[in-house]
């Protein structure tokens, strides 16, 4: 048995996983977010860890019901939302809130930061954006200098919680690839970045490959929890955990993640980048593998939004409303448009200022019509991450879709028409990056306890639910829809 944790933004998930690659239990605590001034995103560490211990606790009580014992598990990986600060004294103590990955405070710092290293792009193979790392520390270094002198650590989110699991500092490639400290080819932390930001190696945590074992569990905890000291695998940032999860560990599979945020992960035969359209080129979770990526802020969240908005009961009846109306001719002429960038943007545009808009809204309008407007803007602005990062060259056959918000039918039909692309749905998608920590966990012991499957067999590829192919009567239809959305755009930008 297995144990992946997966620290998200909105909540913390334990799942257990047994040999036979079966979901054997989950469970999810909720976490929330402060917001104390305008683009300020961050989270106190000590509720990421007490929502852990809860939902492991819980994990394992709920497999005790069905006989599984909790010295039954042989190995814990790690998953959780990439970027965030989370900064350490020589003590270990954190010395403030983390800032999180969609915390748009430092885009002047990352101005600076290139200024600084010219050829920052070419090391980290990433446009500076004031989500990564880097800019974060940078920034603190200015308008929070006496924190900055108590810094002796920079973890990430998932990296803190293995420091209250083992007692260790280490990260994975992936994870650290989102850093901007780490020079992505060389799969290596970068003393020039780290220069840059007033840091050296001794202020990062020991990197190791996401199959790799970081140390074992406090016997403190091992005994609370009933279980072996077992190890901790190094895992992976969340986007390359759920491309684990769902099978996609070799060059023309790609996926859609359709959570809190929208993401197009493509894995790559090599090392690639195309930072000018602010395309994320990181390490993959596994050794010797990269990955492509467009990263859109806010998506699924985009619901929940409209739902406050709009007075429906919750996102269901929301996305009945959006297909109810779709059925109107009207929606290609009169209906309104929405800008999904409630938290700044940046895949394609790097916008930290960019901000939500409904447009087009007149007497009539309904709340239907934004319900809709909301689903189709998340589209178009997912197809605007998908045109990016192809624009590399490389263009996946096999896209799988990830996320809750998946689960809509309507939804990835919609998206498959706008993007004219294929979009798979398959069993487990749902789960998400947790179950690619747990894999990764199993790989991460497999030499140890005789575990004889492939790298195939331990991270297949999910059983199809449905393919969603796009309708070209449909693909056509959004068209001059979509380029009315990024005209809107492009008007607004200078406002913003």
């Amino acid at each position: 048995m297995f144990i992946g944790i997966d620290l998200g933004t909105s909540g913390v998930k334990a799942i257990l996983l047994d040999r036979q690659d079966n979901l054997r239990g989950s469970i999810t605590m909720p976490l929330s977010v402060s917001q104390p001034h305008p683009l300020w995103r961050e989270q106190t560490p000590s509720d990421w860890w007490d929502a852990c211990e809860r939902a492991v606790v819980a994990l394992l009580l709920a497999a005790a019901t069905e006989g599984i014992p909790a010295a039954s598990i042989e190995a814990i990986g790690l998953t959780g939302q990439m970027h965030g600060a989370t900064v350490l004294d020589a003590n270990g103590d954190v010395l403030r809130p983390a800032i999180l990955w969609n915390d748009g405070r430092s885009f002047e710092a990352c101005i600076e930061l290139e200024r600084r290293v010219p050829a920052s792009r070419t090391i980290t193979g990433n446009l500076m954006m004031p989500g990564f790392t880097a800019p974060k520390l940078l920034w603190m270094s200015e308008f929070e200098p006496e924190i900055f002198k108590q810094v002796a650590m920079v973890l990430l989110p998932k990296d803190w919680l293995r420091y209250q699991l083992s007692g260790d500092f280490a990260s994975d490639m992936s994870d650290a690839a989102g850093t901007m400290w780490l020079d992505v080819g060389r799969r290596d932390w970068s003393d020039e970045m780290l220069h840059a930001t007033g840091l050296t190696r001794k202020h990062m945590p020991k990197l190791y490959e996401g199959t790799q074992v970081t140390g074992t569990l406090k016997p403190e905890l091992a005994q609370r929890w009933g279980m072996q000291q077992v190890p901790i695998v190094a895992g992976a940032g969340d986007n390359a955990a759920g491309a684990i999860g769902v099978g996609v560990v070799k060059p023309g599979q790609a996926m859609f993640s359709l959570g809190t945020s929208g993401v197009y992960f493509a894995a790559s035969d090599g090392f690639h980048a195309n930072p000018e359209r602010a395309v994320h080129s990181f390490c993959h979770a596994l050794p010797n593998t990269w990955h492509l990526m467009s990263v859109m802020l806010s998506a699924a969240s985009c619901l929940d939004f409209t739902v406050q908005l709009t007075g429906y009961a919750d996102v269901p009846a929301l996305l009945a409303a959006a297909e109810a109306r779709s059925l109107s001719a009207s929606v290609d002429s009169s209906a309104p448009l929405f800008l999904p960038y409630l938290n700044g943007e940046r895949t394609p545009h790097n916008n930290p200022s960019a901000q939500g808009v409904f447009f087009g809204l007149n007497a009539s309008t309904k709340p239907a019509d934004l319900a809709y407007a909301t689903l189709e803007g998340v589209g178009f602005g997912l197809a605007d991450g998908i045109d990016a990062l192809e624009s590399t060259g490389l263009i996946p056959t096999d896209i799988t879709l990830i996320g809750g918000g998946s689960r809509s039918a309507f939804w990835v039909q919609m998206l498959s028409d706008i993007s004219n692309k294929a979009l798979t749905r398959r069993q487990g998608g749902e789960v998400g990056p947790a179950l690619g920590a747990a894999r990764l966990a199993r790989l991460g012991v497999a030499h140890l306890n005789g575990d004889t499957a492939t790298l195939s067999e331990i991270c297949a590829v999910p059983q199809k639910i449905a393919i969603h192919t796009p309708d070209p009567d449909r693909h056509h239809r959004f068209i001059p829809r979509r380029k009315k959305f990024n005209a809107v755009y492009e008007q607004l930008k200078s406002v913003f």
